[in-house]
């Protein structure tokens, strides 16, 4: 049987530069699952339901694959990409105002690689516009919010641009996280820092125990040495934070095969090139917080192997994208079911059984 994606439609998009590609498959989805008989006629075709129920930080979730913030940013496709088979979806990075991002062109495809490079800066419709869309949509999988700072918001003002960024999208998030490890927003990293960590954590904690706690979770850098790693993991445990996404996509260019790197610039690279880093980083989370911190591990997910190896490194879900953009609409199905096939074959009774059997 042919693969319409790999044979005729990824060489079409391919042949666009890469954000018109992402901006034209938006639309795409926007448009062709845009009434709830395409979403259903899709999702008796894609969906998955793990055997045993998966609870995360008092969500429960149909599958343990999501879709990773930065491929829907202003809340467009929730539905139509759990239609595809996705157990729970992350929008943005959301920032408090709206902003355009950094100049063009910003976002490259690695082939070489199975990567992409990406320097968007945090483009977005801004908080409450996404606020508006997800009040309106079906709502079929978990959803939550990924939230960052303003380009133009100095470090030390940082904490109270995050809080009006919470406030807007709290009530519409079924869980919030808080995204200081972008490489695209200058000095961002700098959050990571123990100090700066705990005054943003705290603040947040602090509004969201009085906005009724939804779940908070940190997404963090795989560029982190292992001090700093133990450094966030303790900052989290000290103020409750529900669990760390590891990780973010990485500034290092070592190893890639991709010729004249160089020449595409500063940004993050995301798919296999950090799948290694992100590994470590999950297991380095999993081990220094004794397993108390659930871990979304992200970075690299191609196949249900790849998805295994971070749960197997101590994540208890997943989330992929670049994955996504080179395989196609079958992605989260084919990836549930290879995870499935991994975890039956290793004898695990269940995914949380399989949960850190390799930290």
């Amino acid at each position: 049987m042919i693969d319409l994606y790999s044979s005729i439609i990824r060489p079409s998009l391919f042949g666009l530069s890469a954000e018109t590609a992402h901006e034209f498959g938006i639309t795409a989805l926007r448009v062709g699952l845009g009434t709830r008989e395409a979403r259903n006629a899709a999702a008796r075709r894609f969906d998955f339901r793990s055997p045993e129920p998966l609870s995360r930080f008092g969500l429960t979730f149909r599958n343990p694959l999501g879709m990773a913030a930065g491929f829907d940013k202003n809340g467009t496709v929730v539905d139509q990409l759990s239609a595809l088979g996705f157990g729970f979806v992350e929008v943005g990075t959301v920032t408090f105002r709206p902003q355009k991002g950094n100049e063009k062109p910003r976002m490259f495809r690695l082939p070489d690689d199975n990567a992409l490079i990406n320097r968007l800066g945090f483009n977005n419709d801004g908080a409450a516009a996404a606020a508006q869309r997800l009040k309106k949509i079906d709502r079929t999988c978990v959803v939550g919010v990924n939230i960052g700072k303003n380009k133009d918001v100095p470090i030390e003002e940082a904490t109270e641009n995050y809080l009006a960024t919470f406030e807007l999208v709290h009530g519409v998030a079924d869980y919030i996280a808080v995204n200081v490890s972008s490489p695209n927003t200058p000095n961002l990293r700098e959050l990571q820092n123990s100090e700066n960590l705990s005054e943003l954590l705290g603040t947040l904690q602090t509004r969201n125990s009085e906005l009724g706690a939804k779940p908070l979770l940190v997404k963090i850098a795989p560029d982190l040495e292992e001090a700093g790693i133990e450094q966030i993991v303790d900052a989290c445990l000290s103020f409750t934070i529900d669990g760390i996404i590891a990780t973010n996509t990485t500034i290092s260019r070592e190893g890639l095969r991709t010729a004249s790197i160089e020449s595409l610039g500063a940004g993050g690279v995301s798919g296999k090139p950090v799948a290694d880093a992100s590994n470590k980083v999950i297991a380095s989370v999993y081990r220094h917080s004794k397993g108390k911190l659930p871990i979304i591990g992200v970075g690299g997910v191609f196949t249900g192997d790849d998805a295994f190896d971070k749960i197997a490194a101590g994540a208890s879900l997943v989330q992929a994208y670049t994955g996504f953009i080179y395989t196609g609409p079958s992605f989260a199905h084919d990836v549930n079911v290879g995870l499935q096939r991994r975890i039956d074959a290793a004898g695990f009774r269940s995914l949380n059984d399989a949960v850190g059997s390799h930290a």
